[in-house]
């Protein structure tokens, strides 16, 4: 097949000659069509591929590398084309060794130059004349890992040049898989090195024999003349002449050789710290970078130069890099400082705290730098909240007539947090809890509720970044990959875990710091005395109409909310709760106020305009006792679907017996004075309020059938199971004995209503406790007329029993309850002997005996009810 392109064809290189490495220009044709169709370049038999670069189809551009022929050809190889040729060639030049005298216009690498002068004296390094292979033929590498060969040579090492060599390793190492012939080529070979090598001094020595004898007999005649020397003369012995003259050879040696040493010692120690600065310009160079980076304010990059000079040079014992390294800690330290500074710095955001945390870790400053700015962020939030109240109070005095831009709910200065709250609320409800205000809002708003809103942006605008800067402490977020691997994460979790009771003191001294500044503006009188003059002060304050107060209860719901969805404990929330229990309270009793002023003044609003049924609107003072009582309505239904109103302070069936005893006040001395007035003065509408008084009973009947219902149920229904309890069986059973426990713990029930309804309403006491004990009748009368038969002593203990309620739940017996009772007894076989009625008569006395302290509570009393 033919190719689509012609071979490349190289018809120029420039230069044409030099040594290796030499930076080349290649030209020619169809040297390719792009980078990747370039996949060889020969230089005089070396590959350059790795060093090329591809210019275009006549053009690229090389380094020669060492290669072994002194002159070649350039082969370009290309996908497109396959290897091609070339009309030129390159020479490649060896480099030539510069002697000391020597002059030369570049620098001399003297790595393999042999200083005669300085090193005369010693001998040269074992090192440089270890042979690269010993046995002389091809080395195999095994793939046996080092440390299975350490373990299997202990002590010893597979470098022929230490004193622990191991041949065996050496062998295992370098020549695994040679074979055995080839082994026996390199044992011939280390022979006949050892034998060149002794046989190379031997024949030095005998090559050299006849100046060994010169050299032999000079040194006798100079012995010879010593000796016959023994008479000192002026210029001193021989000795001494021989001495002076080669010290004035020494020193003309020195003096002309002087000026040529000094320059090499020079340009050598210039040369050794050019190659110094150049090889470690990196640490010289890092102070200047790490203040240049740091007025950029490029952390990172400092950060990494740090990290890599800490590991190159902290434990360095060379004096300058121990200088310049001290250099370096001096501007890691005010980086630390300026980076604790800005995190400390307020107000910053969440994002900026968790940055400059991180470049703190990373750079392992003192303390924790975290904690640090949770702490700092805690004490700035409490300032907040504190000047809030200060500035208003003070624009209240007159102190401040300007009015302060921080105080500018509307203005631009920055968000509102009111804005984020209508969000979090028309999230949860699909609404907001702002409506547009028109242009005179600010003077029409009441300040305490302009403060109410101000501090209700501090808190939500502050306090979730706060809240969440800790849970990132706790879970070890703040920290970067260096952290994790240095153990920081760690230690942070620790630090969390042994600091959670300080911070949940800062998040309940915060709430609680929240609640008493609102209560300072609007429920002074739940302070203690001395948190008035810190929290209070609002002495021109106006009193707060419904309206208002039902805006502020909108607020304080709102961003109790929004601290809610951030998964707070609701233990550290309650205070909040409790703000907003107190806070309705107090709307619902100046709405009743308000309402009792209007009943009061309902005089003044009489027209004296008699309609067709010949009354006045007088009479329809109704329609407000209608709205109490669809508020008993609501808080019935609130009890009976589970919705707590105040689970702090009644149980669900004290707050139906409050509402029943509510219902009961309202219709015997409201509606009945009503009525008894009305037709006393002979007032038209009596019908009217008979309706209402119609609405009452009918609520007052359900209140009453959903507490017996929850009552006497579980009283009843504990009979059945405690009447068999031990498999008992009325036809086979003991002689009495007494009356048995299930009936006690009934009683006791029963008492326990007793006590809850009292507690309530003693006028509750008798008609709550006639429907219980009839419950409780008609369910034993149930049970005694289902047994099929009873034994003499089965019908002995079931007449005990039903006689020991009776009489001890007297005074409460209705017709209904004393006919159950009668069926019940009827059911029972009637005692024939005496014995049986004595023995029946003992055991009630025993009975009413035992139980005189629980019974007394249902005899008659004239103590009054416990207040509530």
């Amino acid at each position: 097949m033919s190719r689509a392109r012609q071979p490349p064809l190289v018809t120029g290189i420039s230069p044409n000659e030099g040594a290796a490495w030499t930076k080349v220009t290649i030209r020619g044709e169809n040297l390719g069509t792009g980078p990747a169709d370039l996949i060889g370049l020969l230089i005089c038999g070396h590959n350059c591929l790795l060093t090329a670069e591809w210019m275009s189809a006549s053009k690229i551009v090389c380094r020669v590398g060492p290669a072994k022929d002194d002159k070649g050809e350039i082969i370009v190889t290309t996908k497109s084309g396959g290897n091609g040729t070339s009309t030129v060639s390159f020479k490649l030049l060896k480099p030539e060794k510069i002697g000391i005298l020597d002059q030369s216009a570049v620098w001399v690498d003297e790595m393999n130059y042999y200083d005669m002068r300085t090193d005369r004296n010693k001998g040269i390094s074992p090192l440089s004349l270890r042979p690269s292979n010993p046995l002389g033929i091809e080395i195999d590498k095994g793939k046996i890992p080092q440390k299975d060969m350490e373990l299997t040579f202990p002590g010893m090492s597979g470098d022929f040049t230490s004193e622990n060599f191991s041949a065996t390793w050496y062998l295992i190492e370098n020549h695994s898989g040679t074979s055995f012939e080839q082994l026996r080529t390199a044992a011939s070979n280390l022979k006949k090195q050892a034998t060149k090598k002794n046989e190379g001094s031997l024949a030095y020595v005998k090559g050299g024999l006849s100046t060994f004898f010169e050299a032999q007999d000079a040194l006798a005649a100079i012995h010879q003349r010593l000796e016959s020397d023994g008479t000192e003369r002026v210029e001193g012995s021989m000795t001494q002449r021989l001495e002076n003259i080669l010290n004035r050879a020494s020193d003309t040696a020195d003096t002309l050789f002087q000026e040529v040493l000094g320059r090499k010692d020079k340009a050598d120690s210039t040369r050794n710290a050019l190659n110094v600065l150049q090889r470690f310009k990196f640490l010289f160079n890092l102070p200047l970078y790490i203040e240049r980076n740091i007025q950029k304010g490029d952390y990172d990059v400092v950060i990494n130069d740090y990290e890599k000079a800490k590991s190159l040079f902290g434990n360095t014992e060379v004096p300058v890099f121990k200088k310049v390294y001290a250099e370096v800690e001096t501007r890691i330290g005010a980086l630390r400082s300026l980076l604790l500074e800005k995190l400390l710095q307020t107000p910053s955001t969440l994002h900026d705290q968790k940055r400059y945390i991180r470049y703190l870790s990373d750079l392992h400053a003192p303390g924790d730098p975290a904690w640090q700015c949770i702490y700092a962020q805690h004490k700035w939030i409490l300032q907040l909240m504190q000047n809030c109240r200060d500035e208003f109070i003070s624009d209240q005095r007159g102190d401040n007539p300007a009015h302060s831009p921080t105080l500018d709910l509307e203005g631009d200065i920055r968000p509102l947090g009111l804005s984020r709250l209508s969000h979090t609320a028309s999230l949860k409800r699909g609404g907001s809890l702002r409506t547009p205000r028109p242009s005179t809002w600010r003077f029409e708003t009441p300040q305490q509720v302009q403060f109410v809103e101000k501090l209700s942006d501090v808190v939500i605008s502050q306090l979730p970044n706060f809240w969440k800067l800790w849970i990132s402490y706790v879970n070890g977020s703040l920290f970067s990959e260096t952290g994790e691997k240095s153990g920081q994460v760690e230690k942070s979790k620790k630090n969390a875990r042994q600091r959670q009771n300080d911070f949940k003191k800062m998040i309940e001294e915060l709430t609680h710091r929240l609640v008493k500044l609102v209560r300072g503006a609007l429920l002074p009188a739940t302070l203690p005395q001395g948190e008035l003059s810190l929290y209070g002060g609002w002495e021109n304050k106006t009193e707060l109409t419904a309206p208002w107060l039902t805006q502020v209860i909108h607020i304080v719901r709102g961003f109790h909310e929004a601290l809610a969805a951030l998964e707070i404990p609701n233990d550290l929330l309650q205070v909040i709760q409790d703000l907003l229990l107190d806070l309705r309270v107090h709307c619902l009793m100046v709405t009743l106020l308000h309402t009792t002023e209007d009943v009061k003044r309902l005089a003044e609003k009489e027209d004296w305009v008699v309609d067709n049924e010949g009354i006045t609107t007088l009479p329809y003072l109704h329609a407000f006792v209608q709205v109490f009582i669809n508020c008993l309505e609501h808080l019935m239904t609130g009890c009976l679907s589970g919705c707590v109103f105040c689970v702090h302070v009644c149980t669900f069936e004290q707050r139906l017996l409050i509402i029943l005893s509510n219902c009961q006040y309202l219709e015997r001395h409201t509606f009945l004075n009503l009525a008894d007035h009305f037709e006393k003065h002979g007032f038209m509408g009596t019908e009217k309020i008979t309706r209402v008084s119609e609405a009452v009973r009918q609520l007052d009947r359900k209140l009453f059938d959903a507490y017996i219902e929850r009552r006497a149920d579980p009283i009843a229904g504990s009979l059945e199971p405690g009447i068999y309890a031990g498999y008992f069986d009325w036809r086979d059973c003991q002689s009495p004995t007494g009356v048995r426990n299930y009936l006690k713990e009934a009683l006791v029930s029963i008492i326990t209503v007793h006590a809850e309804v009292f507690t309530v309403s003693k006028e509750l006491v008798p008609r709550v406790l006639s429907k219980i004990v009839e419950s409780v009748a008609d369910e034993m009368s149930r049970l005694m007329q289902c047994v099929s038969s009873f034994s003499k002593n089965g019908a002995l203990q079931a007449r005990l029993e039903l006689c020991a309620l009776r009489d001890a739940i007297a005074p409460y017996l209705n017709s209904e309850s004393n006919a159950s009772f009668k069926l019940a007894l009827d059911a029972l076989p009637q005692l024939q002997s005496g014995a049986d009625k004595k023995l029946l008569e003992e055991l009630l006395n025993t009975f009413k005996s035992s139980m005189q302290l629980q019974l007394t509570c249902f005899q008659p009393s004239s103590v009054q009810p416990v207040k509530r």
